[in-house]
């Protein structure tokens, strides 16, 4: 089972790459209504190859289990335009998730056609096991929040980072 997000945010797609690749801009799409906390200290920024667990809670109080993170990157060129691909390829380890036997999140980030500055951001997750169809419903509402927050946040990723110091 699929649940596929499509949206144009404000901001480039550099700044979309460096957030997804950012444990504390990650951990912003989801709040306040879940939390994500580390269960060992985490990155500044993943690498591909890097996993880390996180504990999920609703609103910080209520535990929904744990979550292996497993980050890799690729890329494609699509239309003549550059897409980078960060995978998710980690698993729910406990809580209501674990009992998909399928875990597969993947987020694409490229420059919006016609729309300078801006990002086109997909992000489509596939789930699968028996508990899948009772599950789909609650990730699908899951999903259009961090929707929102995805645009809601993406203006604050817009910086220029800054400059290495010799």
């Amino acid at each position: 089972m699929r649940i596929m997000l499509k949206l144009v945010i404000d901001c480039d797609a550099d700044a979309a790459w460096r957030a997804l690749h950012s444990p504390r801009a990650v951990a912003e799409l989801y709040g306040p209504l879940l939390r994500l906390e580390p269960l060992a200290p985490l990155p500044t920024s993943w690498s591909a190859g890097e996993d880390a667990a996180v504990a999920l809670s609703l609103g910080g109080v209520v535990p929904l289990g744990s979550q292996l993170i497993d980050v890799s990157d690729f890329e494609r060129v699509v239309g003549g335009q550059r897409v980078r691909i960060l995978r998710d390829s980690g698993i729910p380890l406990s809580g209501p998730l674990a009992a998909l036997d399928v875990w597969d999140h993947q987020m694409a980030v490229s420059p919006a056609p016609g729309r300078p500055g801006r990002t086109l951001w997909r992000d489509r997750l596939v789930i699968g096991g028996a508990a899948a169809p009772l599950l789909w419903p609650v990730l699908w509402a899951t999903w259009q929040w961090r929707a929102a927050r995805i645009r809601a946040l993406a203006p604050s990723w817009a910086h220029d980072p800054e400059p290495a110091h010799a």
